[in-house]
């Protein structure tokens, strides 16, 4: 009778964390990092007034990254407009890259929010493993969109995403 009280209860327990697992929506972990400037943040004042934000692991030396935030960029206006939504660039570059940041985002004319997790400790919270990864938050911060790597075109599929965010919260 033990064995068989022991067996349901192991079941039982398997499968409330899988469902918990297949929730889609958590919310980000608070690290400390830098913004461009040197100055300490904390991840976890990342906010957008209710609005959606889009976070972006990428690094100086990923064309890959590069590209992908140039597409964006090129939207980014209109799509600020329509939506309020907010990008955060997250640099992955050491420390021994990381004073390459601000003169390419200068040199690119990128309008976001930039900063630095030199030791990697935000891109290891959030489970980031290829970069480029793109992270999309809904108004309260739960993170409801992940996509890592980046060919032409899957800014629209972002765009798409941002948009049923928005006309879910209207």
């Amino acid at each position: 009778m033990k064995k068989l009280i022991l067996v349901i209860l192991i079941l039982s327990s398997s499968i409330v964390v899988s469902a918990q697992q297949t929730d889609n929506s958590y919310n980000l972990p608070a690290v400390n990092i830098f913004d461009i400037n040197q100055s300490p943040f904390n991840t976890g004042d990342i906010d957008n007034e209710g609005k959606p934000i889009i976070i972006s692991f990428w690094a100086t030396w990923c064309s890959h990254c590069s590209r992908e935030l140039n597409a964006i960029q090129e939207n980014y206006e209109d799509w600020q407009d329509e939506t309020g939504v907010k990008l955060i660039a997250i640099s992955i570059d050491d420390a021994r890259n990381a004073a390459r940041v601000k003169p390419l985002v200068n040199g690119n004319g990128w309008e976001f929010e930039f900063y630095l997790d030199k030791n990697s400790e935000f891109k290891r919270a959030m489970n980031v493993v290829n970069i480029p990864h793109i992270f999309l938050l809904d108004g309260q911060g739960n993170i409801i969109y992940s996509h890592n790597a980046y060919a032409p075109g899957d800014e629209e599929e972002l765009y798409d995403r941002i948009l049923e965010i928005t006309e879910k919260e209207d």
